[in-house]
This record gives structure tokens, C-alpha cells and sequence, in this order.
């Protein structure tokens, strides 16, 4: 895989074949690239490339299907992939506090991205001027 686009749905086989620091150094490129200024590079690309390699897995997680979700419901896949990323990032982020117990950090996380739509994450997260 030579390059990352967002907007485009990876290839699952080929994505899942590179390691995790190729996937970032693909999303990072991506957003250097494309001139998206970020607080933390390093972190976005990580979250970012999280939801990519369980996207990846297919229906394994639920996170393909809330993909798709997301975008029927307007999101660009782009959008899509960010507001899937905040619900993850917001479970790392209470894991890291010892809010989250580990053994039911996939139970919460799938039951809060059954709650996540368009409409929550645009009231919630969105930030108007930034793709």
C-alpha cells in the first residue's frame, strides 16, 4: 500500500498485511500531505489507524457496520472514521484514568458506538472548520 486516503475504504487484506507503524506512517503522511493541522499528530494517527485495522476486520467488530452507518446518515467516510475515533479515544482516555475497567472496555465501547450518530457526533465533536 503506497498511500492513505480517508475518503476511500482501504483494502482490508492489503492494510491488515502492513504493520501498525506502517499504517500510521500512511495516515500521518496522509494528513501532513493534505495540510491538516493537528495537536497531536502521533495520537490522531494512532486512533485513526485503530478504527482503519478494526474496520479492516470486517464483521468481526461492529465498527465496519457503524461505518457505513454513519455515512448513510451523511458523514463523509473521512467524518465517519473521526467520529468513530472519539468514542474510542474517550474509552482510552477513561482507561488511562482507571475509570474504564479493562475487562469491559469492549462491552462499553460497542454500546456507546450503537448510540453514536451523525447528528451526536456533529452536536458533540465537530469541529465546522476541520475534515
Amino acid at each position: 500500500m503506497e498511500h492513505y486516503d480517508p475518503y476511500k475504504a482501504v483494502d482490508a487484506e492489503e492494510w491488515l498485511a502492513l504493520d501498525e507503524a506502517e499504517r500510521m506512517d500512511l495516515v500521518r503522511a496522509y494528513h501532513e500531505q493534505a495540510g491538516i493541522e493537528l495537536p497531536n499528530q502521533r495520537v490522531h494517527a494512532a486512533v485513526h489507524t485503530m478504527v482503519e485495522t478494526q474496520v479492516a476486520m470486517g464483521d468481526e467488530l461492529p465498527v465496519r457496520r457503524k461505518l457505513a452507518a454513519l455515512m448513510k446518515q451523511g458523514l463523509s467516510r473521512h467524518e465517519a472514521v473521526h467520529a468513530i475515533a472519539c468514542v474510542l479515544g474517550d474509552l482510552i482516555y477513561h482507561m488511562m484514568r482507571g475509570e474504564q475497567a479493562p475487562e469491559q472496555a469492549d462491552e462499553r465501547y460497542y454500546q456507546d458506538l450503537s448510540r453514536l450518530t451523525a447528528a451526536s457526533w456533529r452536536a458533540e465533536f465537530a469541529d465546522p472548520d476541520a475534515e
